[in-house]
């Protein structure tokens, strides 16, 4: 399952998010709307259905001492959650502040997973990479 397409989105007093209706079907048969969200290293946030975050949280525990800074930023910052009865998620007070995330944010698919962001955040950082020269990886993509 891959999930793509940017959502403009807005938090609840909760904190809680409405899960947009073009994933909620695919989310309730992957994962039986069991999420993890945790910090990502761009000053987002990472939403994984279980069985992504699995192999990820996999894949992270397997790192060597040397990371052990980024094992806690992924792993001790993981919450789990489900999309409640209302198709809505909690993104916890921690993890908010962490990503400044305040009301109105853009959700992201990023393929297996999905990235959170506060939506002024967002648009300064693409922004930002828009104005870079285009790297090395991309130089002879086709579009």
């Amino acid at each position: 399952m891959v999930f793509q397409g940017a959502s403009a989105l807005t938090l609840d007093a909760k904190g809680r998010m409405a899960v947009p209706a073009r994933h909620r079907d695919a989310l309730q048969a992957l994962c039986e709307g069991q999420l993890t969200i945790t910090k990502h290293p761009d000053g987002c946030l990472m939403v994984f259905p279980r069985p992504s975050w699995e192999a990820f949280r996999d894949k992270v525990a397997a790192l060597p001492m040397s990371a052990s800074g980024w094992k806690r930023i992924f792993l001790g910052n993981a919450m789990d959650v489900e999309i409640d009865g209302s198709a809505r998620v909690l993104v916890s007070p921690e993890l908010r502040a962490a990503a400044g995330i305040s009301k109105d944010v853009m959700l992201l698919g990023m393929g297996s997973h999905f990235e959170l962001w506060d939506a002024e955040r967002y648009a300064a950082h693409e922004a930002e990479v828009m104005a870079q020269a285009m790297p090395d990886a991309l130089q002879d993509f086709t579009f």
